[in-house]
């Protein structure tokens, strides 16, 4: 899979508001405008053209953009989040989703999905039971897929945000994974880089045309990207870490 375009949307003053379970204090919005910058730059660095939104007020969390939409090769999801608060985020999305896709489906209620639920590994799409993704959602989801000559498999977590919290594809078969998801039988014929328990929020990571970005702070986990034989661009990611956001959130990649 190449990735050759990336929708982010820049951060709104209003994200001192967001939802936050981690209890690391407010993000310092002007902070987060220079890491959300930088963050466009290595997206660029990759290879991508970067579609640039501008802030939403309306909506604290809009910056985390890849819930509101699932991009595939084939057609385009726009989702419906478990979080109430949220769920206009998706309106202005599907306009810009437009202008690169022809097919657009979606997940409708009762169904709620979170595209930070959806690992894809391949043409197969792992889609995690959480909080935020209820199973209406998931299966619609898998049924969506198969039409699209795709397939899915369900994976129930405990203890994290998303699915992609745990664990992220890193292409060739490769998993980076904190232990829990890295042990489940779903995912036993893949090869797991360990992310070590303490180091649990750095397996958030993104793979992008041979290149993962990693959050500072984690050097474990950089050290075990690193030794697989992987280019890696090292972010500073604190400001939406404090509202449980990491580095795939923060964008959309097609």
């Amino acid at each position: 899979m190449r990735f050759t375009k990336a929708i982010v949307r820049t951060p709104c003053k209003r994200i001192i508001e967001g939802i936050s379970t981690a209890g690391l204090g407010l993000p310092d919005y002007d902070l987060a405008l220079q890491q959300h910058s930088k963050y466009i730059k290595a997206l660029e660095a990759c290879g991508l053209e970067v579609t640039v939104l501008p802030p939403d007020n309306d909506y604290p969390d809009s910056t985390f953009v890849e819930d509101t939409a699932l991009l595939t090769p084939a057609m385009a999801v726009v989702t419906n989040p478990g979080a109430q608060s949220r769920r206009g985020e998706v309106r202005e999305m599907e306009e810009t989703i437009t202008l690169f896709y022809d097919k657009i489906e979606h997940i409708r209620p009762p169904g709620t999905l979170e595209a930070g639920d959806v690992m894809m590994a391949g043409s197969h799409y792992f889609i995690g039971l959480s909080e935020r993704t209820n199973i209406e959602g998931a299966n619609q989801l898998g049924h969506i897929l198969k039409n699209h000559g795709m397939t899915a498999s369900i994976i129930e977590i405990s203890g994290m945000l998303h699915l992609k919290s745990g664990i992220s594809y890193l292409e060739n078969n490769i998993l980076l994974g904190v232990s829990a998801l890295g042990k489940h039988p779903a995912l036993s014929h893949y090869d797991i880089i360990p992310v070590p328990d303490n180091e649990a929020y750095a397996a958030n990571s993104l793979w992008l045309n041979g290149t993962v970005l990693v959050p500072e702070g984690y050097p474990m986990t950089l050290e075990n990207i690193r030794s697989a034989d992987y280019n890696t661009i090292v972010l500073d990611v604190s400001e939406f870490r404090k509202l449980d956001g990491g580095l795939s959130c923060l964008s959309l990649r097609f």
